[in-house]
């Protein structure tokens, strides 16, 4: 059994798959996944899991260079904007529409769902390298 905290084996895959410059998603419940992107599917329940407890778990292995996310998170969900950039507070963000960032699916390995029911919890992770 896998010693580190990544034990969703679809989740671990993916990552262990990304080079520099792939990317992965995590988002609330309601994002819509291209038919072409595969969607690792968590949610259980209202809030459960959390796009938080998802983020923390991936970040325990993927090295992330960038992240994207939704303009409309600034006005419509700043308490999860507050979260992410205290989660990752060296990680440069670029803001996107929110339109865009549902095409941007296409270009990622994968799309994990989880069990958030707040607007705009969201977020694209650009894998970085640790060298």
């Amino acid at each position: 059994m896998k010693k580190t905290k990544v034990i969703n084996s679809d989740i671990s895959r993916v990552i262990a798959q990304m080079g520099h410059f792939d990317k992965l998603s995590i988002g609330d419940a309601g994002m819509p996944v291209p038919a072409g992107t595969e969607k690792i599917d968590l949610a259980v329940d209202n809030g459960i899991p959390s796009f938080t407890q998802v983020l923390l778990n991936v970040l325990e292995e993927l090295e992330v260079q960038r992240i994207y996310l939704a303009e409309q998170i600034k006005t419509e969900n700043p308490k999860m904007l507050e979260s992410i950039q205290e989660i990752m507070p060296n990680v440069p963000v670029t803001f996107i529409p929110h339109s865009e960032m549902k095409q941007d699916l296409n270009n990622c390995r994968a799309f994990i769902r989880t069990g958030e029911m707040t607007p705009y919890s969201n977020i694209i992770l650009e894998s970085g390298v640790v060298f």
